[in-house]
C-alpha cells in the first residue's frame, strides 16, 4: 500500500516537472523568436545603411543562425517525444564557436585552440551521423 502511494506521488512529480519543462521551453522559444527577428531586422538595416564591417555583419548572421538552431532544437524536442538530439547540440556548439572566432579575432592562439575544438566537434558530429545511419540501416534490414 505504501509502495503504491509512493509510486503515485513519484508519477505525479514526474508529470509536474515535465509540464514545467514544456512550458519553460515554449516560453523560451517565444523569446528566441523575438531575438531572431530582431537580428534579422538589424541585418537588413545594416545592408540598407551600407555597413561594410564584415566581422560585424557576419557575427549577426551567425547569431541569427544560432537562434534558428535553438528554435529548431526546441521544435525537434517536441516532435521526438521530449528528447534533444545530440546532433543539434553539436551543430549549435560548432556554430557558436565559429561566431566567437569571427567576432573576437584579436587573440590568435585562442582562435587556434577554438579551431581545434571545432574540428573535435565536427568529428564527433560525423561519427554520430555515421552511427545513426548504421542504426537506421540495421532497423530497415532487421
Amino acid at each position: 500500500m505504501l509502495k503504491m502511494i509512493v509510486m503515485k506521488r513519484r508519477n505525479y512529480l514526474i508529470s509536474l516537472y515535465q509540464w514545467i519543462l514544456n512550458l519553460s521551453l515554449i516560453l523560451l522559444s517565444f523569446i528566441l523568436i523575438f531575438f531572431l527577428f530582431k537580428e534579422l531586422f538589424e541585418i537588413i538595416n545594416d545592408v540598407i545603411e551600407g555597413n561594410t564591417n564584415v566581422h560585424h555583419i557576419l557575427g549577426k548572421v551567425l547569431s541569427f543562425f544560432l537562434y534558428f538552431a535553438f528554435i529548431s532544437t526546441i521544435m525537434t524536442y517536441f516532435k521526438e517525444s521530449h528528447h534533444f538530439p545530440l546532433s543539434y547540440l553539436l551543430y549549435i556548439g560548432i556554430t557558436a564557436t565559429i561566431r566567437f572566432i569571427i567576432v573576437n579575432n584579436s587573440y590568435q592562439i585562442g582562435s587556434l585552440f577554438l579551431s581545434i575544438g571545432i574540428v573535435a566537434l565536427t568529428i564527433s558530429y560525423l561519427l554520430l551521423t555515421k552511427k545513426t545511419e548504421k542504426t537506421r540501416k540495421g532497423e530497415i534490414e532487421g
